[in-house]
């Protein structure tokens, strides 16, 4: 009778709904959203940032650099805006699930804690990048590697950038890990093992 009760008077689990529906466009926006988040990302870390070094002028470099992430950066907005709008309506079509069966909700938690802390780092970055952009042209060695004669701003910005170039693809490497894992929390066995476990 309890488990009747918790399903409802006609003894249809409230997640049923969600089981059978597709979501194909919020899990679309919040699919290409993170994977061009991601990429572009990891890109920027592995090769723009480094690319500097081509150029002969030390002088130019901070220059260079900055107006590869300038014209991506729209992009990334784009990108950050689809993962967001669809994790948002991802967590609304499956708010049922989250509600009732085990480890969903811990799961959409971490998931948004992690989506929110890559947000707020990208931002960060943005606004160092912008800073060494506004100081013109200076002496740097890379993106994120001052000279001795590198300006004093623009290598606190670049030592901060060292870490973040870094720290924006892991979180968003462990925020696909956790929608790899809520996918898996949809299969029919997890949400009646989960299910079960929130019953005992």
């Amino acid at each position: 009778m309890a488990a009747r009760r918790r399903f409802g008077s006609t003894g249809t689990p409230p997640w049923n709904e969600d089981v059978v529906t597709t979501n194909t466009v919020a899990r679309s926006l919040n699919d290409i959203g993170l994977a061009g988040w991601f990429g572009g990302s990891l890109m920027g870390a592995v090769a723009v940032n480094r690319a500097p070094t081509d150029v002969e002028d030390q002088r130019d470099r901070s220059r260079f650099a900055n107006g590869v992430w300038r014209r991506w950066w729209k992009v990334q907005v784009g990108c950050m805006t689809a993962a967001a709008v669809g994790g948002i309506g991802l967590t609304a079509a499956n708010k049922g699930r989250i509600a009732t069966q085990r480890g969903v909700a811990a799961t959409a938690a971490a998931k948004a804690a992690m989506l929110t802390a890559a947000t707020v780092t990208t931002l960060y970055a943005d606004v160092l990048g912008k800073r060494m952009d506004a100081a013109g042209p200076t002496p740097i060695d890379d993106a994120t590697t001052p000279t001795e004669a590198t300006d004093d701003d623009v290598a606190r910005a670049q030592q901060q950038l060292r870490l973040l170039q870094w720290a924006v693809p892991a979180m968003l490497a462990a925020i696909l890990v956790l929608d790899a894992r809520l996918g898996e929390q949809q299969r029919p066995k997890e949400v009646l093992r989960g299910l079960r476990a929130r019953i005992r």
